[in-house]
């Protein structure tokens, strides 16, 4: 884990922090001028379509007080952006990793750290940022299957992972899984395994999605 100041950080970074004992973390792409987008499940639950995790998750996330720059988010769902404060929540911000060596990606003491996969340019990331913040376009919030991690990483790299991948797309949702969970405990070698088999940078099934194509999906579905 590499922390990161405020000063050393660069438009396209995608960062992240620790929420609840460092049980998980919430990622997001930081734009500039103190600006981060970023992917939440929100505070309210929704009848038939949120997990208990999803609660426990978003509950966590955002500043619990309302600012002055951004408003009152708490109840916001999906892509959003705020302030660098508001995202952080008062906790410590840590750069999120690319294009690491499978060697270093085992030897990373928590998952949801780093990916093999190399990012694309700044450019391209902030653009993919922002065109799924003006139209929504992630989907619906899941804490294992869909969450902010794996909103972060789509906009550094453009790759995705099927839907029916029952074991999520990030690290994070892969450690707070089932299967992840045991193997965490009682296999530690076999959980790198089953974290190094999950990056989007080693998966077959991983592919390259144009930002348009994705919205226009996440409107069909």
């Amino acid at each position: 884990m590499e922390i990161i100041s405020r000063e050393d950080l660069k438009a396209g970074d995608h960062i992240y922090s620790w929420r609840k004992a460092k049980i998980y973390s919430h990622h997001g792409i930081y734009i500039g001028n103190e600006k981060v987008i970023h992917y939440t499940g929100g505070v309210v639950k929704k009848t038939g379509t949120r997990t208990l995790l999803d609660n426990f998750t978003s509950h966590s996330v955002m500043n619990q007080k309302t600012c002055p720059k951004c408003g009152d988010q708490l109840k916001i769902d999906g892509v959003i952006s705020s302030c660098l404060d508001c995202f952080l929540a008062g906790r410590k911000m840590y750069l999120f990793q690319y294009n690491v060596s499978p060697s270093v990606f085992i030897g990373q003491r928590r998952p949801g750290t780093c990916t093999t996969a190399p990012s694309d340019p700044c450019d391209e990331v902030i653009y993919r940022a922002k065109f799924l913040l003006l139209h929504n376009g992630f989907g619906a919030y899941h804490a294992l299957e869909n969450n902010c991690e794996d909103f972060a990483k789509y906009c550094k790299t453009s790759l995705l992972v099927g839907k029916n991948d029952v074991h999520g797309r990030g690290g994070q949702a892969t450690s707070l899984s089932v299967v992840g969970f045991v193997s965490h405990v009682f296999m530690p070698k076999v959980s790198k395994a089953v974290h190094l088999a999950a990056d989007i940078g080693v998966r077959e099934d991983a592919e390259k999605v144009s930002v348009e194509d994705l919205v226009a999906r996440s409107k069909e579905a």
